[in-house]
């Protein structure tokens, strides 16, 4: 939703793309922020989700993002910018809890080399709400509770408050469902254990990166189709090309997960990737207002990112690699061309950037043992790239143009080159 709300904030209160770009910046600076303070504690006292449990980690996260989307409410109502950006805050903070209890507690669910896998599977259906969101919040926020051309911000009030009852009725589901319980019996090693592991420290910068480069180029999409030279395509439009750019994510996430399966062989593996990719696929074209004409072009660079698993295999170290030299082709690409090319450039993306989270993270993390948990803060922590980069980007826009903007996120994916090939010498996998 931060991508919808992004251009329609920037038009109501006549902002900058680096003034738009604070809702980046305060929604995962919270992660940043909120990260920080779980790594203190573990740091003087022990891991505190050690002490309550991934259950009650994840029920405090749901409660506190709650909080965040009912904050909406009287940012809408009295229509200012620093209450809207207070509501991001909140929500980042209630994700981040969310994420430092989630993935870990997933990673543990099975044996170590699967990890990865079960990552990509939660992370596809969190995609699903990535997906949907540019088209339901789209028609929410422009169409059933719009006050005609006039941009007031009380549009969200409502789309907000149904999203806040969600997380309660989640927080209430949770609640009473019975979790495995894992728990550290050893005594719990206080201080910067994790940070004896060269992987935990390159990884985090590499999420860092990912996260960034994601969020920037998602958050800036919008934009980038509407410019004159490149489309020209009106906002209420563009929602359906974004939502292609983080279903793509969804379509990798669920064929990574299966990739990761070392139980069948890889041309089965092949033909049931396909089979999850049509049905993702057909979904998808159910709810955007394109034209099997223009889905077309998408159905291909499915199978394109389809070859590109075939190519890197079981292999989580060799895919990143292989994926981010990909999106580095194709950033090129949209900052040297234009028209349909600049933009299924960027759209494509999403679906190499499907697996870099799983495999970034469950790379950082391996052997880390008892400091698990305090190795996964500190990648949390480093989701601060998704406040940074886009606001960086955004004022290099402001500078230089947007188009040229995108070569920020290309000095990202090269990183990630380097992580890949880091791991995949050390036979990290």
């Amino acid at each position: 939703m931060n991508d919808i709300l992004i251009p329609h904030l920037k038009e109501m209160f006549s902002l900058s793309y680096l003034q738009a770009m604070l809702v980046q910046f305060c929604f995962f600076g919270a992660y940043f922020i909120g990260s920080f303070i779980y790594f203190l504690i573990s740091y003087f006292y022990s891991d505190p989700i050690n002490r309550i449990g991934y259950k009650n980690g994840i029920l405090i996260g749901l409660l506190i993002s709650a909080l965040g989307c009912l904050l909406f409410y009287p940012a809408a109502e009295y229509a200012q910018y620093g209450l809207f950006l207070s509501a991001f805050f909140i929500l980042g903070l209630g994700f981040t809890l969310l994420q430092i209890t989630a993935n870990p507690f997933v990673a543990l669910l099975g044996e170590q080399h699967s990890a990865s896998g079960r990552l990509n599977l939660v992370q596809g259906f969190n995609s699903l709400g990535t997906t949907l969101a540019p088209v339901v919040g789209g028609y929410l926020i422009f169409d059933l509770f719009a006050h005609g051309h006039e941009i007031t911000g009380k549009e969200t009030k409502i789309p907000y408050l149904v999203f806040g009852l969600v997380f309660l009725l989640l927080f209430v589901l949770v609640k009473l469902v019975k979790l495995p319980i894992f728990q550290n019996d050893n005594v719990q090693a206080k201080g910067l254990g994790a940070l004896q592991f060269p992987q935990l420290k390159l990884g985090a910068v590499g999420i860092f990166c990912y996260v960034g480069a994601e969020v920037a180029i998602g958050s800036f999409l919008i934009n980038f189709m509407m410019l004159p030279e490149i489309a020209d395509i009106p906002e209420n439009a563009a929602k359906n090309y974004l939502a292609l750019y983080w279903g793509g994510a969804m379509i990798g996430r669920f064929m990574g997960a299966i990739s990761a399966n070392h139980q069948i062989n890889r041309y089965k593996k092949a033909g049931y990737m396909l089979v999850v990719a049509t049905l993702i696929f057909l979904l998808i074209f159910s709810v955007v207002d394109l034209s099997f004409g223009q889905m077309r072009v998408f159905a291909l660079l499915v199978l394109c990112n389809l070859l590109a698993f075939h190519i890197g295999r079981s292999v989580a170290s060799q895919k990143l690699l292989l994926f981010a030299v990909i999106n580095i082709l194709l950033l090129l690409s949209a900052v040297f061309l234009s028209g349909n090319v600049a933009i299924w450039s960027l759209l494509a993306i999403g679906l190499f950037n499907s697996v870099m989270w799983s495999n970034i993270f469950t790379l950082a993390i391996s052997g880390l043992k008892e400091h698990t948990s305090q190795g996964s803060s500190l990648l949390v922590m480093a989701i601060l790239g998704g406040a940074l980069v886009p606001l960086l980007q955004g004022a290099i826009a402001d500078t230089w143009g947007l188009q040229q903007s995108f070569l920020l996120p290309v000095v990202c994916y090269l990183y990630i080159t380097y992580f890949g090939y880091y791991c995949l010498k050390r036979n990290l996998n």
